[in-house]
């Protein structure tokens, strides 16, 4: 036992010596301005910057390292002269056979907390692109022996795995107007490891504003046959997981309307690192849609909820995000579409294949939107629509068929123009006398169906066939109305069954205009009355 505990206490002895002979002779093995001027010289050819750094020093344990201060990369003169790249600390861990023999060789590194500025100029190109890839850089050249006496040691072109811890990545666009720098990468996690021409990388990284969790696995970059860093081609798995959209989307399509609900993504990225293509699916459990509207009863903020928001079939390349399908659902009606989403110069939303079955249109025109002319009932749709994000209703635009119904006419602004018009031919024949049915100014007018088809341009709804259908009447109209506007200029023929009516609807949604086709009362009644009748039975409608 005891010459056990003499053989252990000499292992001890030694190891203490070697450490402290190791800890003497670490920094004059390693010649420091020989091994900084290697380090900046190969990073410089490796990435095709200036790269400079404050000061270097060595340290032992854990491992032996060497650790590089202030590092900068420097930017590409076109893009400006603030550094492309800074980094507080830089850990090269050394190989500790080739050390033990007096050569330096490089094993892992560290970058501990990078703060790396993409910039995107006026005509789309990044400030990456002039990075030279790896496969371009030289071998440093072998240093000789130091003034020390001590011999130099070549360092390894190919490192074997780079870590990158905290991470930070602003984003400025440059454009027509001030830059703008909607998006950040936070809490960059990443670790690349050198497999021969290939690089594999695996990590994770948080997306600002929105607190987007973004997590990378099994990814490959092809360093070989690549002319420049961005033509490298690249894939791997990507999972997507946020508890809101909001602040995200109001980053990119601005604060109006607020959307607001969880995300959930599985993804596949291919491409090149310059141009990205990604394919997959994501999933919104529940998608709320706010908005304060001035024309709505106390509250003005209105929200429309969304059931489950399914995004299938996901790809995005160029700035271009394309779904088939979208499904999703409002009360016990059903939506689908095929989606286009160009975000170039606005985010710009196509709806193809657009169709809608059974949705209670009134959550739609009455609980959101407060529509003066909002009617009830189940809605079918087919057709296409497209708009640009920021300023949703004055770029609408698109085309399809509709059918609405059986339901009631609610809306006030509504009920004044329906409801008047339906009883043009009572109005032609009695000059509005007292038999004029109380309903028609107190109560929601039922109908049977509302159909036809429409056509959308800039905010602007024309149709050539709207039909309004009730047991006693038939109301056709045909003209324009500016969804923001309300400005109307309609064609409407009141079919009352003994005959039809024309009349011409014009002026503001608010404070319309009717005014009789004389032909079409020719006989029954003076034109001038009933036009004047229908002005003061319109005054009883509205708001």
């Amino acid at each position: 036992m005891k010459r056990a505990l003499k053989w252990l206490g000499i292992l001890v002895a030694v190891i203490v010596v070697l450490t402290i002979i190791a800890a003497i002779a670490l920094p004059r093995l390693i010649d420091t301005p020989r091994v900084q001027a290697m380090i900046a010289g190969s990073a410089a050819q490796a990435v095709g910057r200036p790269v400079k750094f404050e000061s270097l020093s060595v340290a032992l344990f854990p491992l032996p390292s060497i650790e590089l201060h202030k590092l900068e990369v420097a930017e590409d003169p076109q893009f400006g002269t603030t550094p492309f790249l800074t980094l507080e600390t830089g850990r090269i861990y050394l190989k500790l056979r080739p050390l033990l023999t007096g050569r330096v060789e490089f094993g892992d590194i560290t970058l501990e907390r990078p703060r790396i500025a993409l910039i995107q100029n006026a005509e789309g190109r990044l400030n990456v692109a002039s990075l030279a890839p790896p496969s371009e850089s030289k071998t440093a050249s072998r240093p000789g022996r130091s003034s020390g006496g001590a011999t130099g040691g070549a360092a390894a072109a190919i490192v074997s795995r780079v870590k990158v811890d905290k991470g930070l990545i602003t984003y400025v666009a440059h454009g027509k107007g001030p830059a703008q720098t909607p998006y950040r990468v936070e809490d960059l996690d990443v670790t690349v490891t050198g497999q021969g021409t290939q690089l594999g990388f695996k990590g994770a990284f948080v997306v600002r504003p929105g607190d987007l969790t973004v997590k990378l696995a099994d990814g490959i970059v092809a360093l070989n046959g690549a002319k420049t860093l961005l033509e490298a081609p690249v894939r791997a798995k990507v999972g997507i997981e946020g508890k809101d959209v909001e602040t995200l989307v109001a980053a990119a399509a601005g604060p109006k309307p607020a959307i607001a609900g969880p995300i959930k993504g599985d993804f596949a990225l291919g491409g090149t690192l310059g141009v990205p293509r990604i394919s997959g699916n994501v999933e919104f459990a529940t998608l709320r849609v706010t908005q304060s509207n001035q024309a709505c009863p106390e509250p003005k903020q209105r929200t429309l909820a969304l059931g489950l928001l399914k995004v299938g079939g996901v790809s995005y390349e160029g700035g271009r995000a394309q779904s088939r399908p979208v499904t999703t659902s409002i009360g016990s009606g059903t939506i689908s579409t095929n989606l286009t989403a160009t975000l170039d110069h606005g985010a710009r939303v196509q709806l193809s294949d657009l169709a809608i079955k059974s949705v209670p249109v009134e959550k739609v025109l009455v609980d959101f939107l407060c529509e003066g002319y909002a009617v009830t009932g189940p809605l079918d749709l087919t057709g296409s629509l497209s708009t640009y994000t920021s300023d949703l209703l004055n770029t609408l635009g698109g085309s399809g068929q509709l059918r609405i119904g059986p339901g009631k006419v609610v809306g006030p602004q509504a009920l004044a123009l329906i409801g008047v018009v339906t009883r043009v031919a009572g109005v032609a024949s009695s000059v509005l006398t007292a038999d004029v049915p109380s309903s028609l100014t107190s109560s929601p007018v039922d109908f049977d169906s509302i159909t036809g088809t429409y056509q959308i341009t800039n905010g602007v709804l024309s149709t050539k066939d709207l039909l309004y259908t009730t047991k006693a009447v038939k109301v056709g109209v045909a003209g324009d109305y500016g969804l923001v506007t309300g400005r109307m200029n309609l064609d409407m023929r009141v079919d009352h069954g003994r005959g039809e009516v024309r009349a011409k609807v014009t002026g503001n949604a608010a404070s319309p205009s009717i005014r009789i086709d004389p032909s079409s009362v020719a006989g029954q009644i003076d034109r001038e009355k009933v036009e004047g009748g229908l002005q003061d039975l319109l005054k009883r409608f509205r708001r």
